[in-house]
């Protein structure tokens, strides 16, 4: 059998079933689709509120359930997949950069050290509510004022965790990572794949 048809036996049987990312991401929906997933997108807009009390897989994996409720409850028939992803730097969140200054003063936070990028995922169905979580580790390379200079003028990051997207020119940033890559870019969609299988 060739490429072409493994693909799409990977993801007939998921055709049975309605399933809704809640998420505008682009990324997102570009690793769904490359499982052969059949899906739609409704983006949830709720507020994104950290709860203390909690680790923070944990707290993120609440914030991502909070997403894909909203939808549900107005999709009882769907398989609704909520996600969230951020950077943790030394017990600091780092999310999506407020401008370029924002993002200079990320990197230069990140460079020559470690951090971790963290997704919490949410699956809700008819009222059942599956949560989990990855963690994948990344340590970056020294980065000089130039790099960092030069990579915000070619790849603008507004849209990213952390300031950089591992998938474009931030990968000439990566000494090594440990972990999931697909989750680093915002989805870890083979441990998703395996999960939505229970559901069909």
């Amino acid at each position: 059998m060739g490429a072409k048809g493994r693909s799409l036996s990977l993801g007939k049987n998921f055709k049975m079933r309605k399933i809704i990312l809640a998420s505008n991401s682009p990324r997102r929906k570009e690793l769904l689709e490359s499982v052969h997933i059949p899906f739609e997108i409704i983006g949830s807009d709720v507020e994104e509120v950290f709860d203390k009390t909690l680790s923070i897989e944990k707290a993120l994996e609440q914030v991502a359930l909070s997403k894909a409720k909203k939808i549900a409850e107005a999709n009882s028939d769907a398989i609704v997949i909520g996600a969230d992803t951020i950077v943790y730097h030394h017990g600091t969140i780092l999310g999506k950069p407020k401008s370029l200054e924002d993002a200079y003063d990320t990197l230069k936070k990140l460079s020559g050290d470690v951090h971790q990028v963290i997704t919490g995922v949410a699956l809700c169905f008819q009222g059942e509510v599956e949560l989990f979580h990855s963690v994948s580790e990344v340590c970056f390379y020294t980065l000089s004022d130039e790099d960092i200079k030069t990579y915000l003028t070619l790849e603008p990051p507004l849209d990213k965790a952390g300031s950089y997207g591992i998938q474009g020119m931030g990968k000439y940033f990566v000494k090594e990572l440990h972990g999931d890559y697909f989750n680093i870019v915002g989805l870890p969609v083979a441990e998703l794949y395996q999960r939505l299988k229970k559901y069909v």
